[in-house]
């Protein structure tokens, strides 16, 4: 995919690497580990790709009258409250994942066709404020994906250990598992001892010398 401006260039590199590292956060992993709840709020990885994949066919398609023509029946009036945060037993990750391909294809032939300064009206938004540029959108979408992919990040880091946001590429320091153990506890000890202080000195106070 080329833009034909580097702004859109820019806006789509990113808006592909948060992509990519998303759907990488699935590889390797059980069926049972992509779509099991691993916070209180039922965080899971393949929910969040679920939910990406409706974000984009909703702000880069519908947003500037052009509807993907994909069902997306978790998102429908009536549908069961956060039913695009996880897959039902029946939705497989491949079919999530085909989806979010043909979602961000379809958020990319939108940015080529149009101008961004182009306006379009967001309609589950108040009436009143529902307008915005293709320009706002490109950057919402880039923001939420990028906040989920941080997400997935850490919960995949729980299941076992993988970080980063493409093979190679930990953006963390190469040690061993004995240096991260020490590492760990030493901000474990660090956050006592300041802990230890809020408690002596009264919260939200610092102790002079």
């Amino acid at each position: 995919m080329t833009y034909s401006d580097s702004a859109k260039a820019d806006l789509h590199r990113y808006l592909q690497e948060a992509r990519d590292a998303l759907v990488w956060k699935l590889e390797g992993l059980s069926a049972y580990d992509v779509r099991r709840p691993l916070t209180p709020t039922g965080t899971n990885l393949l929910g969040l790709v679920k939910h990406a994949a409706g974000v984009e066919l909703g702000y880069l398609g519908d947003t500037f009258g052009r509807p993907s023509g994909e069902p997306l029946p978790w998102l429908a009036e009536g549908a069961e409250v956060n039913a695009d945060m996880w897959a039902a037993p029946d939705e497989t990750r491949d079919d999530i994942v085909a989806l979010y391909r043909r979602a961000w294809a379809h958020a990319d032939a939108t940015v080529e066709a149009l101008p961004l300064d182009t306006t379009g009206t967001v309609p589950w938004w108040p009436a009143d404020r529902a307008e915005l540029t293709l320009h706002h959108a490109v950057v919402r979408v880039i923001a939420d994906t990028s906040r989920h992919a941080g997400h997935a990040d850490i919960l995949r880091e729980q299941l076992d250990g993988a970080t980063g946001e493409r093979p190679g590429a930990t953006s963390l320091p190469a040690a061993d598992p004995a240096w991260w153990a020490a590492y760990r506890d030493r901000l474990e000890r660090a956050a006592r001892e300041a802990a230890g202080r809020d408690t002596a000195d009264g919260p939200g106070t610092r102790a002079t010398s």
